[in-house]
């Protein structure tokens, strides 16, 4: 299967609210500079991007929405599709429950599940379950929305494995992943390694 990188639409419009999450620096008026980052899935899927100054919080800002996406035959003709029916189950969505892999060689800085599913089309409350990365020269990456993570603090990973699966938890309304990286208060703009996709 092939990635898909497009801007299609923001699933949530609201930071995060983690605990420890610090205000970005200002991503509109300075350079933005990017990290390459392992896939996420294994399967074929586009990312929404927040456009720099959107979400204030690292971790937010340049941030990205990913949704896995199928190509679904409806009389001969082929469509991208995120979900089946009519969306309202979150079984309907193809990501649902899927495997989430780590962008990076990574430690494990903090793991939060928040228990709470909830209905797609339907906002939830934040926290979102999230796992929290860090590689050797200090640039973090957060995974949100997850459920069921594989990880524990402290335990080092690498790009490619499989860290968790696809939630729909916190401030959301459907089955999907929200990445963001940053450097010390600077947030980075993710581009992915496409020899890593399928």
């Amino acid at each position: 299967m092939k990635f898909h990188n497009a801007i299609l639409c923001v699933f949530a419009l609201a930071p995060l609210h983690l605990h420890a999450q610090e205000e970005a620096s200002d991503s509109r008026n300075r350079a933005i500079a990017s990290i390459e980052a392992h896939a996420i899935f294994d399967e074929t899927f586009t990312c929404s991007q927040h456009p720099a100054g959107q979400l204030r919080s690292v971790g937010d800002d340049l941030g990205q929405d990913c949704v896995i996406e199928k190509m679904i035959d409806t009389d001969g003709r082929l469509f991208p599709r995120t979900f089946q029916n009519d969306g309202y189950r979150n079984e309907d969505w193809y990501g649902w429950d899927k495997p989430v892999l780590s962008p990076c060689d990574c430690s494990v800085l903090a793991v939060r599940v928040n228990p709470v599913t909830n209905e797609p089309g339907k906002h939830g409350q934040p926290p979102a379950s999230f796992i929290l990365l860090m590689r050797a020269d200090g640039t973090k990456f957060l995974l949100a929305h997850v459920k069921d993570p594989t990880v524990t603090k402290d335990q080092r990973v690498s790009a490619g494995e499989v860290i968790a699966k696809v939630g729909n938890n916190g401030y959301g309304r459907s089955p999907h992943i929200h990445i963001g990286a940053w450097k010390d208060k600077d947030a980075l703009q993710i581009r992915w390694d496409l020899k890593t996709t399928k």
